[in-house]
C-alpha cells in the first residue's frame, strides 16, 4: 500500500479484512492483509477501538470487530433490500405453519423486529414492527448471538448488568449465555418460552449473509400449549428452512 493512500481508506479495509474473518485475528495478520507497515497498523487499531469498531483481547492478543461495526451493519440491514427478500418468505411461512412469524436484527445488545407477518387468528404478542427486546431473552436474540464469534459476544456482555431480567427467566451470566448458545447453535434453532411473555413461546433460526455472519432470524411465536414439545422440531425445522432460503437470497 503506498503511502498516500487516506486513512479513511486504510480504515475501512481493516474493517473489511476483519469482516471477512472467522474470528478474532493478530495484529500481524491485519498488517499483511492491508498492506500497512506494524507500527501504522498499531496505531490505526487504537483509534478504531476508541470509537467502537474494534474489540482488543489482550490475553490473545488479536483483534475483532467491535460492537459499533455490528450496529452499522445492523442498520443497512434495517432498509428495504433485507425486508424485501424476506418479506414473501415470511408470509409463506405464516401460510405453512399458521402462526406469527417476525424477521429480527441485531442491534447491540437487542434484537429490533423488521418485520411481522401474521395468520387470521393472531396471538396478541409483544413483538410488533420496531420493537426491541433483549436479545439474550429472545429466540431470535439467541440465534444471532449463537452465529457470531465467542470474541464478540463477549464483547456485548462483558459483565452481569449487561444482562436483562425480564419475567425471571434467561441466561444471566456469559457463562450460562454461553452454554446456551452453545446448544442451540448445535440444533441449528433457538427456543425461548415465556422469557417475553408467559405462555408464549418462539423458535428462532438465523440467515447468514456473503461473508457469513448472522444478517437476520427468522422466527415464529406461539401459546406455548398450542404446539407441545415433541412436535416444535418439526416447526422448528420448517423455520430454519424459510432462514436458509434468505440466506441464499442474500449470497450466503
Amino acid at each position: 500500500m503506498s503511502g498516500n493512500v487516506p486513512a479513511s481508506t486504510r480504515t475501512l479495509r481493516v474493517l473489511t479484512f476483519l469482516a471477512t474473518q472467522p474470528g478474532p485475528v493478530p495484529m500481524e495478520r491485519i498488517a499483511a492483509a492491508v498492506g500497512l507497515p506494524r507500527s501504522s497498523t498499531y496505531h490505526l487499531l487504537k483509534a478504531m477501538i476508541a470509537e467502537g469498531f474494534v474489540v482488543h483481547l489482550p490475553e490473545e492478543k488479536r483483534y475483532g470487530l467491535g460492537v459499533a461495526a455490528f450496529e452499522i451493519g445492523s442498520a443497512y440491514l434495517r432498509h428495504d433490500p433485507l425486508e424485501r427478500l424476506a418479506r414473501p418468505l415470511l408470509a409463506q411461512l405464516v401460510t405453512d405453519v399458521g402462526q406469527t412469524a417476525h424477521l429480527g436484527v441485531l442491534h447491540g445488545r437487542e434484537l429490533v423486529y423488521l418485520l411481522k407477518e401474521q395468520p387470521p387468528r393472531p396471538v396478541t404478542l409483544v413483538t410488533d414492527v420496531g420493537v426491541r427486546l433483549p436479545a439474550t431473552l429472545t429466540a431470535s436474540g439467541r440465534a444471532l448471538l449463537a452465529a457470531l464469534p465467542a470474541a464478540q459476544v463477549r464483547a456485548l456482555f462483558p459483565a452481569p448488568e449487561s444482562f436483562v431480567r425480564r419475567t425471571d427467566q434467561g441466561p444471566q451470566s456469559l457463562p450460562q449465555l454461553r452454554r446456551l448458545l452453545t446448544d442451540e447453535r448445535r440444533q441449528g434453532f433457538a427456543v425461548e418460552d415465556s422469557h417475553i411473555t408467559p405462555g408464549v413461546t418462539s423458535v428462532a433460526s438465523a440467515a447468514l449473509d456473503h461473508a457469513g455472519h448472522p444478517a437476520a432470524a427468522i422466527s415464529v411465536s406461539f401459546r406455548s400449549e398450542s404446539i407441545p414439545p415433541p412436535e416444535r422440531a418439526l416447526l422448528a425445522r420448517r423455520v430454519r428452512q424459510t432462514a436458509d432460503a434468505l440466506t441464499r437470497r442474500l449470497g450466503g
